[in-house]
C-alpha cells in the first residue's frame, strides 16, 4: 500500500474535492444522499463552499505521497450530534491491511468527540459491505430506520459509536 497522510481538505481543494466525489457517486451511488447527474452540475460556488468546511464540520482526506488522494470521511453536526457522511476509500485503498478507513475515521472520532459522546451514521440496507465494515469498527445498530431518499423502496439503517469510555 502507497504510504498516505491524513489531513483538511482546504477551499483551495476545491477541484479535487469534486473529482473525489463524482469518483465516490459513479463507484457506490446507493451510498450518497445526491446523484452523479446532480453533482456534476453544481456550481463553482458549491464545491468552494464544500472544501472550505466550518465550525460543525470537517472533510478528511487521505492523500497518498504521490497527491493521490485515496479516500475521505466529513463529519457534520446533525441535530446536535457528531455524525459521519459522504465516507468513500478508493477500491485499490480498500480493505483492513490498507489502514486508509482506520486513519480517516481515527480523524474524525477526535474532532467528533469534542462535539459529543458518540458519533452517529446512516447507511443504506443495501450496503452491505459497508455495513460489516462499521460493525468491525465498533458501530452498532440503533433499531432506527429511514427511507432512503433516492430509492424510496430502501432504507438508511441508524448506527452509533461510543466516543468516550462509559462513566
Amino acid at each position: 500500500m502507497t504510504a498516505f497522510a491524513v489531513r483538511e481538505v482546504e477551499e483551495q481543494d476545491w477541484v479535487r474535492l469534486r473529482a473525489l466525489r463524482l469518483e465516490m457517486l459513479a463507484d457506490t451511488p446507493i451510498a450518497y444522499l445526491e446523484t452523479l447527474e446532480t453533482a456534476e452540475a453544481h456550481p463553482v460556488s458549491h464545491w468552494r463552499h464544500r472544501a472550505r468546511g466550518g465550525p460543525d464540520r470537517v472533510q478528511l482526506v487521505a492523500e497518498a505521497d504521490d497527491g493521490r488522494w485515496l479516500g475521505t470521511m466529513t463529519g457534520i453536526i446533525a441535530e446536535g450530534v457528531p455524525t459521519l457522511v459522504a465516507v468513500y476509500v478508493a477500491p485499490d485503498a480498500r480493505g483492513q491491511g490498507a489502514g486508509v478507513t482506520d486513519a480517516l475515521l481515527a480523524g474524525i472520532e477526535r474532532w467528533g468527540a469534542r462535539h459529543g459522546d458518540q458519533l452517529r451514521l446512516e447507511v443504506n440496507e443495501l450496503n452491505g459491505r459497508a455495513v460489516e465494515a462499521y460493525r468491525r469498527r465498533g458501530f452498532v445498530m440503533t433499531g432506527r430506520t429511514a427511507p432512503y431518499p433516492l430509492d424510496p423502496p430502501s432504507l438508511e439503517l441508524e448506527m452509533v459509536k461510543p466516543l468516550r469510555p462509559p462513566g
